[in-house]
């Protein structure tokens, strides 16, 4: 017992030196520049003021993401009962997560909490784990948001083709001059987007992202308005109630339940709300997570239960392609188009500093088996993080002031050439994947099966275990068990579901 409380102090002193540090990376829709979490007491000039409001807006912004949008296609590969209760009981197990993380945020030091802070306090040895879990969640979010504009792009072009030759006095009908067929191409669109995310996603910081929490909010209550509305005012005949079915169990069960996981991954923010609350008191912590959390199951049923009643079965992945040409679609169409793209560099930036971590991390170990450093030299100029040699970087490799990266650790200068290097790496494996693969559901059921399920699940309840392993046993310490094997057991069904299914074509 002694010794296991020496090592967890041995572990908490380990991560005190980075009492003032905080973690941007982890959290790209809360990020205010490279000094936001820092703690006035430490002698930084910006300490801890966001509200209740502003914390539970931005939350909830995080949630309600790409995941709306194949809601419907969910509940009608499951059955609407079906469909609803896992609505719930994934709200109910991210909310948890989310407890359970706030609850190893208050282990760290100052306000400096962090997946990177809670490992060295729990499993030093699987931090890079963690960065891979992150990568592989917010790479895969930006191929989502390439292949919703591959899809809306050329609906956008159709809706508008029609709307100009109505005005022009034609009936509405009129087609496509076949010349003009790349503009209804996906691969095309998707090509011109990136020229647009390309040279945005290359910038080395973020600025406030207010104005795109308002239009996320913004697309969000416009979907809901579309939903209901053509639910009220359907311009086709609604499907006979007896095709709605309420309760479908079958294999296709497990390749879409990392769609509900997903649907509710916010889980890489909730560090920054901890850094950034003014009163991070638990309770105030638990307001928050419960009103973000409640709002999403709110909009989470009515787009995914009237958007099925409204198409029943044949309802797609996406459920914003499902309507028919209008002024009102097309309007909500290009409001996610321009969400989704000004959202993409904000995953490519916790995605680029997560895979630097990971590379760094495999360098040291060819290095210490094989002694080779020449080649990585030219990548990467920082200095390797040896106790026992003294430091020989010279000024022109640091910044004026000491920096910290998204991690709350000291910056290691990064070489542009590595720099851009990975960006490009990001951008060519987002691209040719989005373009190769056009079903958002597919997309999102890899995702929500690797790293959203390793970040909500896995790693909130490892570490409330970890820190409480010499506890007695409480309800707490046993939920944490369980939501940490739940986890497991999501990620390793349902993604050999989907490997299979990839498989079987």
């Amino acid at each position: 017992m002694t010794e296991a409380a020496s090592d967890q102090h041995q572990h908490h002193s380990n991560s005190s030196n980075g009492a003032a540090r905080h973690s941007s990376d982890e959290s790209p829709l809360l990020n205010h520049g490279p000094h936001h979490n820092q703690d006035l007491g430490h002698g930084n000039e910006v300490g801890p003021s966001a509200g209740f409001w502003s914390c539970t807006i931005n939350l909830a912004n995080t949630i309600l993401g790409t995941g709306m949008l194949a809601m419907p296609g969910a509940l009608a590969t499951v059955g609407l009962l079906l469909g609803s209760f896992m609505i719930v009981f994934s709200a109910c197990a991210s909310g948890l997560g989310l407890y359970f993380l706030t609850r190893s945020a208050s282990r760290t030091q100052g306000r400096a909490a962090s997946f990177f802070a809670c490992s060295k306090l729990t499993y030093p040895w699987a931090a890079v784990g963690f960065d891979v879990a992150i990568a592989v969640k917010c790479f895969g979010v930006g191929i989502s948001y390439l292949i919703i504009i591959g899809d809306l792009m050329p609906e956008v072009v159709r809706s508008l083709g029609m709307i100009a030759f109505a005005a022009a006095g034609g009936d509405g009908s009129g087609e496509m001059d076949p010349q003009l067929w790349f503009l209804v191409d996906r691969r095309f669109w998707i090509t011109i987007f990136m020229a647009i995310i390309g040279p945005i996603s290359f910038l080395k910081r973020l600025d406030s992202l207010k104005a795109t929490s308002a239009l996320a909010l913004g697309a969000v209550f416009y979907l809901v308005f579309i939903v209901v509305y053509y639910y009220s005012y359907p311009d086709q005949p609604l499907p006979p109630k007896e095709e709605i079915r309420l309760f479908h169990p079958s294999a296709q069960f497990f390749t879409t339940l990392p769609i509900f996981v997903f649907a509710f991954t916010c889980h890489q923010n909730i560090f920054s709300v901890y850094n950034e609350l003014s009163d991070n008191g638990q309770s105030m912590l638990n307001r928050i997570i419960t009103t973000s959390i409640g709002s999403a199951v709110v909009v989470y049923h009515i787009i995914g239960v009237l958007g099925y009643l409204t198409f029943g079965n044949i309802v797609g992945s996406n459920i914003i392609q499902m309507y028919n040409a209008s002024l009102l679609v097309t309007v909500g169409r290009i409001a996610i188009v321009i969400l989704v793209m000004f959202s993409f560099p904000l995953q490519a930036h916790p995605c680029r500093a997560c895979l630097d971590k990971v590379l760094t991390a495999l360098v040291q170990v060819w290095q210490s088996r094989f002694g080779k450093d020449a080649d990585y030299s030219t990548l990467n100029n920082e200095q390797d993080d040896h106790d026992d040699e003294p430091s020989t970087t010279t000024s022109s490799t640091l910044p004026n002031s000491v920096q910290l990266d998204e991690h709350g650790e000291p910056v290691q200068v990064t070489s542009e050439l590595k720099y851009t290097l990975m960006t490009m790496g990001i951008l060519i494996g987002s691209y040719l994947i989005a373009i190769t693969v056009s079903e958002l559901e597919l997309v999102l059921s890899f995702v929500g099966s690797t790293g959203s399920t390793a970040i909500s699940f896995i790693l909130p309840g490892s570490f409330y275990y970890k820190l409480h392993q010499y506890d007695p046993w409480t309800g707490r310490k046993i939920l944490s068990v369980c939501l940490a094997a739940y986890g497991t057991m999501v990620m390793i069904i349902c993604l050999t579901a989907n490997v299979r299914r990839i498989s079987q074509g």
